[in-house]
Parts: C-alpha cells; sequence; structure tokens
C-alpha cells in the first residue's frame, strides 16, 4: 500500500480532510481516491482474497458445520426480528469455495411458506438477477460454475439478501469474490433490500480501504453473533 501517495496531506492544505494524515496516520478518504491508489487498494485485496480462502478453506469439517449451524440460527433470529413476511423474497446464495452452508435454512423457510431466490449472473459486470428457488426447481450450472435456477424459474425482486463474505471489517464494510457483483445489485435496486453478510468472525479485517463504488451492508453476522449493524430503522420494503 502506498502511503496515500499524491494527496499532499502536508502540503499546507487547511481543511479537516486534507489534514487528517498528520492527525490520524491511518486516516484513508474513499472519496479522495488517485489511478495508483486504485491500483494498490486492487492488488491489497486481492492478495487479501488468497488469504482468506485458505483460511477458511483450513478449516475442519467440524469446525464449517459448526459456524454454519451458528449462523442458520443467526440469520432465523434476524429474520424474525425483521418480521418478513411470506409475501416477501428472501435471496440466499448456493456456497461454493467453503463457504458458510445455509440450504438447511432455504428449505426450512420454504415448507414455512416463505419465498426464495437464487442469484444469477445472466450479464456479466450488471446487476444478479434473482430466480424463485424451491426444492424442485431446475439447476443449471451458472458464470463461475455456480448453481442457479434455469430461466424457466420466475425472476423475482428480493426484500433480503443474504451473501457470504470474505473478509468484512467494522464499519460494515467486506470483501467478497472481487467481481462486484453485489455492489453493482444493491446500487441498482430501489428501494434497496436489506443485506447480510455472513462470514467467519477470524476474517475480520481492520480495513477493506473502501472505494467509492463500496456499499457497506446493513448486517453482518459471524458466528459468534452480529458483529455489525447499520443503525436501526432498515426494514424489508
Amino acid at each position: 500500500m502506498t502511503d496515500h501517495d499524491g494527496f499532499a496531506f502536508r502540503g499546507g492544505f487547511s481543511s479537516p480532510p486534507c489534514m487528517a494524515g498528520d492527525i490520524a496516520p491511518n486516516y484513508f478518504d474513499p472519496l479522495a481516491v488517485d489511478p495508483q491508489q486504485a491500483r494498490d487498494v486492487a492488488r491489497w485485496r486481492q492478495a487479501e482474497r488468497v488469504r482468506l480462502r485458505a483460511v477458511r478453506s483450513g478449516l475442519t469439517e467440524d469446525e464449517r458445520r459448526d459456524i454454519s449451524a451458528a449462523l442458520l440460527e443467526g440469520v432465523r433470529a434476524i429474520l424474525g426480528r425483521l418480521a418478513v413476511t411470506a409475501s416477501q423474497t428472501i435471496a440466499v446464495y448456493w456456497p461454493i469455495r467453503c463457504e458458510p452452508d445455509l440450504r438447511p435454512l432455504m428449505a426450512r423457510l420454504h415448507d414455512q411458506g416463505q419465498r426464495i431466490a437464487l442469484p444469477s449472473v445472466e450479464t456479466l459486470a450488471a446487476p444478479l438477477v434473482f430466480r424463485e428457488w424451491t426444492p424442485d426447481v431446475t439447476m443449471e450450472r451458472g458464470q463461475w460454475t455456480i448453481p442457479a435456477p434455469t430461466r424457466s424459474s420466475p425472476e423475482v425482486r428480493p426484500d433480503v439478501i443474504i451473501a457470504p463474505l470474505l473478509g468484512w471489517d467494522a464499519e460494515g464494510f467486506w470483501l467478497g469474490q472481487g467481481s462486484g457483483d453485489l455492489d453493482r445489485t444493491l446500487a441498482a435496486l430501489t428501494p434497496r433490500p436489506v443485506s447480510i453478510g455472513v462470514g467467519v468472525a477470524s476474517a475480520r479485517l481492520s480495513t477493506i480501504f473502501p472505494q467509492p463504488h463500496d456499499i457497506p451492508l446493513d448486517v453482518i453476522l459471524t458466528e459468534r453473533g452480529i458483529a455489525y449493524e447499520k443503525a436501526s430503522g432498515n426494514g424489508p420494503g
């Protein structure tokens, strides 16, 4: 990482943001990004993704099972507090690369009459498409071989999105696989769905060095409980 090269924090500016480099050496202004800094952040994030995937892959089967079970209960509690109705849609995800497995929750919620959706990458560098999921829906391998409902399943708009995290920080920012699909999706949907990120407690980072395109989640949940929650008043459409 550079030391904020090109921002002249010590060049005599008088406003607090310009002096923040002197006042707090760890200060990072997400809106003051030059091309070199953006490249530095991208390289750092890619290295962190490799490291975090390796750590997650190193978990034992028992550890993965226990983490998934704790997250299942945590998500159920959050959904109960949000008072999500059967007419609303909860988007979950199909786990890959040792991500927490919430598929038992999908099946349980469906059995209770809840509408469930899975995301699909149908156009590169565009918002995700969400299609209704049921236990007997026809699935296909989509982008990056992630299973998703076929296009015969109806497209739906999620009221709640549950997403897996590789890394996260205490401000609600997070690292995913690096495609930017969820950021584009959250930016495009109005009103914005409630976003719940699930990950492991050990994946906490001091910061992800947020960039202007990064969108913080509403809730970050780990096996130890809620690690971050946006100021209240946020409920599903």
